[in-house]
């Protein structure tokens, strides 16, 4: 688990990008990341899926993502980077490297609303893989 928190809410500081690796199996063992959009301003997001690009044994293969509302719904979902959106992931100026990883730009509602990025393998397959989150505005 990682975790990284403001306390200090009289301060205007921003948290960039928060990433992390772990080990995609099956069922509930899948790799999830979670933000909060504070405030007023709705957050504009960049969530990548990374796996075949890693320099590491046992990388998993076709990650596949979807992000997530505070209620469980489906905001968006992804397999394959170029297959949705490709124009606005390029535009991000970090678009993955591998055509088969995932990646959805989103523009997340704030006030303290709540959002999970979920990565799995696609047909169920396993390995390691990394999970990011970018603030784009």
């Amino acid at each position: 688990m990682v975790e990284a928190y403001d306390l200090d809410r009289t301060v205007d500081s921003k948290l960039g990008n928060i990433s992390t690796r772990g080990l995609v199996q099956t069922g509930d063992n899948v790799l999830i990341a979670g933000t909060i959009v504070l405030g007023p301003t709705s957050q504009n997001v960049l969530v990548r899926a990374l796996g075949p690009s890693l320099n590491v044994s046992g990388k998993l293969a076709d990650p596949t993502l979807e992000l997530r509302d505070q209620n469980g719904r489906l905001i968006r979902s992804n397999d394959n980077w170029r297959t949705d959106q490709e124009a606005e992931i390029i535009a991000t100026g970090i678009p993955p490297t591998n055509d088969l990883e995932s990646a959805i730009v989103a523009t997340l509602p704030a006030n303290g609303a709540s959002y999970t990025a979920i990565v799995r393998g696609v047909n169920g397959t396993t390995g390691v893989a990394v999970v990011e989150v970018y603030a784009l505005n």
